[in-house]
């Protein structure tokens, strides 16, 4: 069984700073693309950023470019989500997930596990 748990989550002002983490057990993720999802009250879950299984390539949702990183960690089996000049329609549980692949996955289908999500609130 894989589980994925979130962190680093929390109440931040408009501008602010957060690094989400998200650590992986039950297997080694060395072959697993990995990514952030997020859902808003009263909206659909959105992809936010990914990563490839080794770390090459990532790819982010253009409202975030330039303010979120994503990466992971030297194990490989953590990935992080940096994000800078966080704005108020940041706010939204914000979900790591995984899959088996080699190349960047940015749908939600594409993705076989799920965490249980953390909380990001952005204060205006």
């Amino acid at each position: 069984q894989v589980h994925l748990i979130e962190s680093g989550g929390g109440l931040v002002q408009a501008g602010g700073s957060l690094r989400l983490s998200c650590a992986a057990s039950g297997r080694t993720f060395g072959s697993y693309a990995m990514g952030w999802f997020r859902q808003a009250p009263g909206k659909e879950r959105e992809f936010v950023a990914a990563i490839n299984s080794n770390g090459a390539s990532t790819y982010y949702l253009d409202s975030v470019k330039g303010r979120f990183t994503i990466s992971r960690g030297y194990a490989q089996n953590t990935v992080y989500l940096q994000m800078n000049s966080l704005k108020p329609e940041d706010t939204a549980v914000y979900y790591c997930a995984a899959t088996v692949a080699l190349r960047v996955a940015v749908t939600a289908p594409e993705y076989k596990y799920w965490g249980q999500g953390t909380q990001v609130t952005v204060s205006s």
